[in-house]
């Protein structure tokens, strides 16, 4: 989890000295953690995250926001990667998509990601998401993306 070293609706400032510390190299970020996302497991390209469904995530419907259900993919990918790279190596989602096959009413979503790669600086990354009883609510891939001058090849 997260520590705030600002008040929370400080605007980021990118320049200057850090505004938040995490607790590892694989943890949750401000922002997951304002969603409620937790790391169940992580290593060896792998990972598995949940989320409660809570009532601040619900779109209009009543049923899971699709942004909270994609970023909870796009993290475990995120945390597979990390698990593969050396601690402090920048890189971002290029490319993603999330398949919606069922709503989530209730309860807890949990996310497992596997990675492949690198491939010069591309990692790809597929997430399948479950409500509690195991029944798949979502299919997630993605692109991620080494920053430059890190030492991977193009």
């Amino acid at each position: 989890m997260a520590r705030l070293l600002v008040p929370e609706m400080t605007p980021v400032s990118p320049d200057g000295p850090p505004q938040f510390a995490l607790e590892g190299w694989v943890d949750t970020a401000p922002f997951e953690d304002l969603l409620g996302i937790v790391i169940e497991s992580a290593g060896k390209g792998r990972a598995r995250l949940s989320l409660p469904f809570v009532v601040r995530l619900a779109q209009g419907g009543g049923v899971l926001h699709g942004g909270a259900l994609t970023t909870l993919a796009d993290t475990a990918v995120a945390m597979a990667i990390k698990t593969l790279l050396p601690a402090g190596t920048r890189f971002a989602t290029t490319e993603l998509s999330t398949r919606f096959l069922a709503p989530l009413c209730r309860g807890r979503v949990t996310a497992e990601a596997c990675v492949t790669g690198p491939q010069g600086r591309t990692f790809q990354g597929e997430a399948t998401v479950r409500d509690e009883e195991g029944c798949e609510v979502a299919r997630f891939t993605s692109v991620f993306r080494v920053a430059r001058g890190q030492g991977f090849d193009e």
